[in-house]
């Protein structure tokens, strides 16, 4: 389903050239929780960002279900972002003066097709997925760490993505926090989900 093939990335910096991803070639199955690992600055994120369709590729190709995601128009990649990937980043990325259930809301509104009931129908389902059901109300500056990264998980999920990606989701937290969010993943993963996670945490694996 997701492929990338010779993929190399160089970014431009005022002491040279940096090489972020140097002939990469990797395969993802259908389904499953795949882990990337490797210490920071190895180009985890980068490789994340191509794949979301966040970054561009130097050459090589991405390929999601045998197309080029980088030959992708504007609407196909539109699609490609809103519909077919949930990303789930370290920092959580959420909006800190709306509320929980509003945060998830936005992954929703930019889709066609979601009226205001459809909406509060899945982000119930979500929230209640990913144990967070008594918290639709709360700002997300109330929560704990763990729980923000849980709103962030819902909100990828609630799209219902065949693909989420989730760059070193465990980084901001404390161990046992960061083994249940590795956990939530692993059980997104088995109900049908391709999910690539990033990690520098060999015990997670």
């Amino acid at each position: 389903m997701l492929s990338v093939n010779k993929a190399k990335k160089i970014y431009k910096a005022q002491s040279g050239d940096v090489v972020a991803l140097n002939g990469v070639d990797i395969s993802f199955k259908e389904n499953g929780l795949t882990f990337i690992l490797g210490k920071s600055g190895s180009g985890k994120t980068t490789l994340l960002n191509i794949l979301s369709g966040l970054d561009q590729l130097t050459e090589g190709g991405v390929f999601f279900l045998g197309e080029d995601i980088s030959k992708f128009s504007e609407a196909e990649m539109d699609k490609y972002r809103n519909i077919e990937t949930g990303i789930v980043f370290q920092n959580y990325n959420l909006i800190e003066s709306m509320t929980v259930y509003d945060n998830i809301a936005v992954a929703l509104e930019i889709q066609k097709g979601n009226n205001k009931d459809a909406i509060d129908k899945k982000i119930k389902e979500v929230l209640e997925y990913v144990n967070l059901e008594e918290y639709e109300n709360r700002k997300v500056t109330e929560l704990s760490g763990g729980q923000r990264q849980r709103v962030a998980i819902a909100r990828a999920l609630v799209k219902n993505p065949c693909i989420i990606l989730a760059d070193e989701p465990t980084g901001n937290l404390d161990v046992e926090t960061g083994f249940a969010i590795t956990q939530l993943l692993h059980n997104i993963s088995e109900a049908g989900s391709l999910v690539i996670m990033t990690t520098h945490n060999m015990q997670l694996l």
